[in-house]
């Protein structure tokens, strides 16, 4: 057994997720206006008032929204453009740019006074506050463009009103960091603007799910916005140098800092995000464990006047440099190694800097394009933030070849009194390496059986065949075609949207569903595949779209799941071939090889998809990962909180059993021998008595009210 956990050393034999690139080169070419892939792409957009550009980090958003600003002011009407960005270091993104040179009609310019980013101040509410007279003042100048942060812009909206933004362009960066939730007053404001219908909205997200339990729009105002996708599969496979991403998560026990030095490699370009000081994992101080960390890549040699970066000599006799974004204790210290940091005069030497060490900050908008490993400690607080750390590593880099994400979790130990908590803990972070295999894999075209070819997809030297398993590829895009017997298809273009285009969001809602993950991965002996594929996703996509016909909801929940299960089989497929063959090619095809060896040996139908457990994969990189007690203890933990079927629970069940009724004209048998079908009769028999005790209830209340 390769056990991680007492061999560090072999952190990246067994990474949960793993995408080798094409490197085809389309992710940086312009096209005769400046602008690459994701940026056409939204710019042929750029007539839509509401626009929602999901594109990963590095892919060019800021710029995107440039030219889509510019279009709006100059062609379309439009008064002023206002840039919304989360953090002020972020501002720095929409600086001047002089597109004319690439081929553009108007160059970006942002006059100083108006990027109220480089105010001086932090940007805490009374600093923001300040600045809503800089904002009033914008608005009734002549001046085209502001770029302020979410906190000044909502005051601004606050003291202002919507009414002051009518026929302005409002584009709001990270818009993840955006909820509908009635206590996020940029949502609820976001909420207003579209009621009043007189702006026009930009939001780009380099996540591809908004909100991590809270959702960004409520659906009627989703549905306004026209999306623009440009996926993580499309970015990678389109760089010139990155060969590789890896994804892993690493178990430890003990202090973290022992274990950050054996997963820490001095050799590469590596940011480090340390605990916040109210995290299970964190020592309770801070700049110890920088100094710790800063021990462990070698002996400390002092700071460099000129940048701040402290200098230590690596094993190997180089002197490395670290930037320490920790200490706040000295502001005009920070101020220094942060300026160093962004001195464009060293955007592309690569010997620059050589580790970052982080607390809540080089998370997002953070462009070191030399960085080859991104280690995080302990679960972060949401999967959003999770792809915006990887986000860091994913920039492509002359010579740079491969890419790390490393998530150090503490493990569960038999001897461990939070053991709940440490479960809590480790089933963040496997739910964000699922949801980024998800993101990486590329995206699925699902059609019922014998629905004929799909145009732009290519079926292999024999071509489409009926009655065939085909498997169509569009080369362009690396989307995968599958037909699936029995599949039910969407009614309505909303559902049909979301099937296209919002599956990855599902799955994500999936993956955080708490009780589907503990008993997918550790109680397998007492959950039924179908206890997750169907009532598990089922619940999940009513919740999430109450307003569609069953027909549409049971559309999405089949197809949803079928992403997920055709991604994690394909894994286990690969991985059995190479256990068999260690000469198995490995390259930019593997997903899809993995995909054929799936579909190929079977007719892919989706009761065969629903008997899959979608956990089945990363269950066998855990064993792998993880210590066997351990592992033992976690799932007798789960086990012991199996409880009696809740009632909306057999609610579901009820149903299933009905349509398995139209089926086979009997009710399912609760002695069968099936264990699906048995578990269908106990859901009929509990719902059963749930209703018999409602109806004894009403009886009781209507007899004491007579």
């Amino acid at each position: 057994m390769n056990n991680q956990a007492s061999n560090p050393t072999n952190a990246y034999t067994v990474p949960s997720v793993s995408i080798a690139t094409a490197r085809t080169g389309v992710s940086s070419r312009a096209n005769e206006l400046g602008m690459r892939v994701m940026q056409e792409r939204a710019y042929a957009k750029r007539g839509e008032q509401y626009l929602l550009i999901k594109s990963p980090p590095a892919s060019g958003k800021s710029r995107a929204l440039m030219f889509i600003a510019l279009d709006k002011l100059h062609n379309q009407g439009l008064k002023q453009s206002i840039v919304v960005v989360p953090e002020r270091s972020i501002g720095s993104s929409f600086a001047d740019e002089a597109l004319t040179r690439f081929g553009f009609y108007w160059d970006w310019q942002v006059a100083p006074q108006w990027n109220l980013c480089n105010a001086p101040g932090a940007d805490e509410p009374r600093v923001a506050k300040s600045k809503v007279d800089a904002v009033r003042q914008f608005l009734a100048s002549t001046d085209k463009v502001l770029v302020c942060t979410h906190a000044t812009f909502r005051f601004a909206v606050e003291e202002l009103g919507i009414q002051a933004f009518d026929d302005r362009l409002i584009a709001i960066d990270e818009f993840h960091h955006v909820s509908s939730n009635p206590d996020n007053v940029l949502g609820s404001q976001l909420g207003a603007f579209i009621a009043r219908d007189k702006v026009h909205l930009v939001a780009m997200t380099g996540s591809y799910f908004r909100g991590d339990s809270e959702a960004v729009l409520g659906p009627a105002d989703e549905s306004k916005f026209e999306t623009v996708t440009y996926t993580y599969y499309e970015q990678l496979n389109g760089y010139q140098w990155l060969k590789s991403l890896d994804i892993g998560y690493f178990f430890y026990t003990g202090a973290y800092v022992d274990a950050v030095t054996k997963v820490l490699d001095p050799a590469l370009k590596t940011i480090v995000h340390i605990p916040n000081v109210n995290a299970r994992e964190s020592l309770k101080d801070k700049q110890r464990e920088v100094d710790e960390i800063m021990h462990g890549l070698g002996e400390w040699k002092g700071i460099d006047s000129t940048t701040g970066f402290h200098l230590v000599e690596a094993k190997d006799g180089r002197t490395l440099k670290v930037a320490d974004l920790v200490d706040d204790s000295d502001q005009g210290q920070r101020s220094r190694v942060l300026t160093a940091l962004k001195d464009p005069t060293h955007k592309d030497d690569r010997d620059h800097i050589d580790v970052i060490i982080a607390l809540g900050m080089a998370k997002e908008g953070f462009d070191w394009i030399w960085c080859e490993h991104a280690l995080t400690i302990g679960y972060r607080s949401s999967l959003t933030e999770i792809v915006q750390i990887i986000g860091r590593a994913t920039r492509d880099a002359k010579g740079k070849e491969r890419s790390r994400f490393t998530n150090l979790i503490a493990e569960p130990t038999a001897d461990q009194s939070a053991v709940a908590e440490a479960v809590n803990d480790m089933l963040k972070a496997i739910s964000a390496s699922l949801l980024m295999e998800q993101v990486l894999a590329p995206r699925y075209e699902f059609t019922p059986k014998n629905a004929g070819p799909q145009d732009g997809f290519n079926y292999g030297e024999d071509g489409y065949k009926v009655d065939g398993p085909n498997i169509g590829v569009n080369k362009d895009t690396g989307q995968i075609h599958l037909e699936i017997n029995g599949l039910t298809k969407p009614e309505t273009p909303e559902a049909n949207r979301i099937c296209r285009e919002d599956l990855n969001e599902v799955v994500t809602s999936f993956l955080q569903d708490k009780t589907a993950l503990e008993r997918g991965l550790f109680d397998k002996e007492n959950t039924l595949p179908e206890e997750l594929t169907q009532l598990r996703m089922g619940k999940i996509v009513r919740e999430r779209y109450p307003d569609l016909s069953d027909v549409d909801q049971e559309a999405i929940r089949q197809h949803a799941i079928a992403a997920m299960n055709v991604t994690q089989q394909a894994k286990l497929a690969l991985a059995e071939a190479d256990a068999a063959d260690d000469s198995h090619a490995q390259g930019n095809t593997a997903l899809l090889d993995g995909v054929r060896k799936f579909v190929n040996v079977r007719d892919l139908d989706i009761d065969l998809i629903d008997r899959i457990n979608p956990f089945d994969a990363a269950y066998a990189v855990l064993a792998k990962a993880m210590d066997e007690k351990s592992l033992r203890q976690v799932q007798i933990a789960i086990a012991a909180k199996k409880i009696a079927i809740p009632e909306d629970e057999a609610r579901e069940l009820s149903k299933r059993a009905l349509h398995f009724k139209n089926e086979r004209g009997r009710l399912p048998d609760i002695n069968s021998a099936d264990a699906w079908e048995k578990r269908m009769a106990e859901g009929v028999a509990a719902f059963a008595r749930y209703r018999a005790r409602a109806k004894a209830a009403q009886g009781q209340e209507e007899s004491e009210n007579g």
